[in-house]
């Protein structure tokens, strides 16, 4: 039987979930999953549904089926088969922690994602890459030619069909251009003390300082840096007697688990734009599940 994942986003009215549920009944559709929210603020309302199909019911009938219920509700309504793997686009520069924690999610099912490309401004991560048989792309950024390296990047998106791109630690700020066009369709990730600790050796000053709690934030990518609807965030605890180094490590220790749990929110279609937020449902039973352990 195939499963498949219904997102709904409109105003808050009533009858909206039994239209919906009614809906998938009367296509031999069994729901085994579903989440809601009403928005009291924005008067928006938010659904996710999994379900499978008993019947003959394709894709895209179902996506011609519920066009009434859509249209009465002025509603968004899409369907995506749970089986198609998300085609994702990694962007590196130089500190490796979160593309080889991704690398290794992936390799064992963990992160049910098609990775397409991975591009990086360094050649660090070549053979490691290549050594996974993933295509790998050297792309230098300079002030000089940033317009022709997006462009560059942006044929890499296009050609392979990538729908997410994935900043895991890229060290270039992206056009404002590049960000209208994928709106949505970035994540990246970042230590949680901006703004406090801005610039260079965050985990240094954040130390300096005396904290006790640090983390990280992983967040959908806007024209303004850094500014973007948040998806993920998580902290560590740590004392007086940890050192700077000590810092470092374990932020990126928090920073790799982050990332993974946004992208993972992401691909599973649990993740809803709700203007400068988001809404992000739980996870579906079963879909933590790896398809191997090593």
């Amino acid at each position: 039987m195939k499963t498949y994942t219904l997102r709904v986003t409109c105003a808050s009215t009533r009858g909206i979930v039994a239209a919906v549920s009614g809906f998938l009944a009367r296509q031999d559709c069994n729901i085994t999953d579903s989440a809601q929210f009403d928005d009291a603020e924005t008067g928006r309302f938010f659904m996710r549904v999994s379900f499978r199909s008993e019947g003959a019911a394709t894709l895209e009938a179902l996506q011609a089926g519920i066009a009434p219920i859509a249209d009465e509700f002025d509603m968004q309504a899409e369907f995506s088969d749970d089986a198609e793997k998300m085609k994702v686009v990694i962007m590196v520069s130089r500190f490796g922690h979160c593309l080889n924690d991704l690398l290794y999610r992936w390799r064992i099912g963990a992160l049910p994602i098609e990775i397409v490309a991975v591009i990086s401004n360094h050649m660090d991560y070549q053979k490691v890459v290549v050594n996974h048989d993933i295509p790998f792309h050297c792309i230098r950024v300079t002030k000089e030619n940033k317009p022709e390296a997006e462009a560059r990047i942006m044929a890499v998106v296009e050609e392979t069909g990538a729908e997410l791109i994935v900043l895991a630690r890229y060290m270039q700020v992206l056009s404002d251009q590049m960000c209208r066009q994928m709106s949505g369709r970035i994540i990246n990730i970042h230590h949680s003390f901006l703004p406090s600790f801005k610039g260079a050796n965050p985990y240094k000053q954040a130390y300096e300082r005396g904290v006790k709690l640090i983390g990280a934030t992983s967040h959908y990518v806007t024209a303004d840096l850094d500014e973007g609807p948040i998806i993920e965030q998580d902290t560590v605890r740590v004392t007086h007697a940890q050192s700077p180094e000590d810092y470092v490590s374990l932020g990126r220790d928090v920073e790799s688990q982050v990332l993974a749990r946004a992208i993972h929110a992401h691909i599973h279609r649990r993740v809803f734009l709700n203007g400068d937020k988001t809404v992000v449902f739980p996870a579906s039973p079963g879909s933590y599940a790896s398809e191997r352990m090593g």
